[in-house]
């Protein structure tokens, strides 16, 4: 099992940067695949980014390429996403996950852990 805390999320003008931390509890979180998903209101949450257990493979959509970097540190159990160049559009609750077993997931049908959500919201 592992436990996801979420920080760092906030109010931010566009062009601007904001970082979101997720800390993990549990032995689990070394084979445990990472991303980040959001999700605007009655829409359902889509992946962001995702990282591989080892922090050797990412994935990004294609809106955030470029702007967006997911990373972890599996000695301090904890995996960020660093924001730059943030716009207007960005603005949703983003929400850290995780798929044990060395597994990554593309939809949240597939996410085994959660975390409880943080507001990223970018002004004009």
């Amino acid at each position: 099992q592992v436990q996801l805390v979420e920080s760092g999320g906030g109010l931010v003008q566009a062009g601007g940067s904001l970082r979101l931390t997720c800390a993990a509890s549990g032995r689990a979180f070394s084979s445990t695949g990472m991303g980040w998903f959001r999700q605007a209101p009655g829409k359902g949450r889509e992946l962001v980014a995702r990282i591989n257990w080892s922090g050797t493979t990412t994935y990004y959509t294609d809106s955030v390429k470029g702007r967006f970097t997911i990373s972890r540190d599996n000695a301090k159990n904890t995996v960020d996403l660093q924001m730059n160049s943030l716009k207007p559009e960005d603005t949703d609750v983003y929400y850290c996950a995780g798929r044990g077993r060395y597994m990554l997931m593309s939809t949240a049908s597939e996410v085994e852990y959660w975390g409880q959500g943080s507001q990223v919201t970018v002004s004009s």
